[in-house]
């Protein structure tokens, strides 16, 4: 069949790409709008220019600050607790004598107690909860060992759980299926559990992280105080050294973990003043009768 003067097959197509990509270029500089609302076109000569820049040279704008939890609980919160804990107990003497030797020994006692404390109860802490992490990586692993039904169960089970996350059932199989073949206890223990086989906590080296940060906070009031024979001059050093102590301590933890400057400092100095009142007054209230400070 010929066709019409004056119009080939080629200006057809042409004809019908230019209007398509006219339609594309205008949709592409359709605003957002909320629904029930008129999308506003830009000009037809608006033209958005974007900055050819290599992405490892973007600016990092999306930072983590809770996957530095492990180790800021361990650190900034142990040598807080120390700080607190011995200069309170040294002012809670130092409220029942003026003498010097007595105010040390509270201090070395609490420092050499406190440390061991905390060692002890992190490293039991950490041990139980890698104790049932790790039964529960053995139940997976006798579950894989009861035969194909089981497997096939632990298989749906893992389907699913892609599935919850948001995954098409058909997307969340294949998924399932190429994470069992490369290392099915692996899997499960990491999106069934929630548990990182390759990164579990290691009792002996939280107990000792939370001793040396016990033992440095705990040191600042103790040396703070201990060469000074006057009782009033000490308990000023103590106070002071420790205030100046607990809002750098809080400054550093609200600064590594994202939070507010002013709002991290000041509620661990606050806290830690009051700590180191209560247990002042406590040690003049049941003074006994020895030589009190002035």
């Amino acid at each position: 069949m010929a066709q019409p003067a004056g119009k080939s097959p080629d200006a057809s197509v042409n004809k019908n790409l230019d209007s398509q990509d006219s339609s594309l270029s205008t949709n592409s500089l359709e605003t957002d709008a909320a629904p029930g609302q008129h999308r506003q076109r830009l000009p037809p000569d608006h033209t958005v220019h974007m900055p050819d820049v290599p992405y490892n040279e973007l600016p990092d704008e999306h930072q983590h600050f809770s996957q530095r939890a492990p180790w800021l609980r361990a650190g900034v919160l142990g040598a807080n607790d120390g700080l607190v804990s011995v200069a309170s107990l040294m002012l809670g003497v130092e409220g029942g004598t003026n003498e010097l030797h007595p105010v040390v020994l509270a201090g070395v006692a609490g420092l050499v107690a406190g440390a061991l404390s905390m060692a002890v109860g992190e490293f039991v802490s950490v041990s139980s909860q890698r104790d049932a992490e790790e039964a529960d990586i053995e139940k997976e692993r006798k579950e894989q060992a009861k035969g194909p039904a089981a497997r096939q169960h632990e298989l749906e089970e893992l389907t699913a759980i892609y599935e919850e996350r948001g995954l098409s059932y058909g997307l969340a199989r294949q998924v399932a299926e190429e994470l069992t073949a490369k290392d099915v206890i692996r899997a499960h223990a990491r999106d069934e559990l929630g548990i990182d086989i390759d990164d579990m906590t290691n009792p002996y080296q939280a107990a000792a992280s939370s001793a040396f940060a016990f033992i440095i906070g705990a040191g600042l009031p103790l040396l703070a105080g201990a060469f000074i024979e006057d009782a009033n001059w000490r308990i000023v050093s103590v106070v002071l050294t420790s205030a100046a102590a607990l809002a750098a301590f809080g400054i550093l933890g609200a600064v590594l973990g994202g939070a507010g400057v002013i709002k991290g400092g000041s509620r661990v100095l606050l806290g830690g003043l009051a700590a180191m009142a209560i247990t002042y007054g406590f040690g003049r209230a049941f003074n006994r009768g020895g030589p009190a400070p002035p």
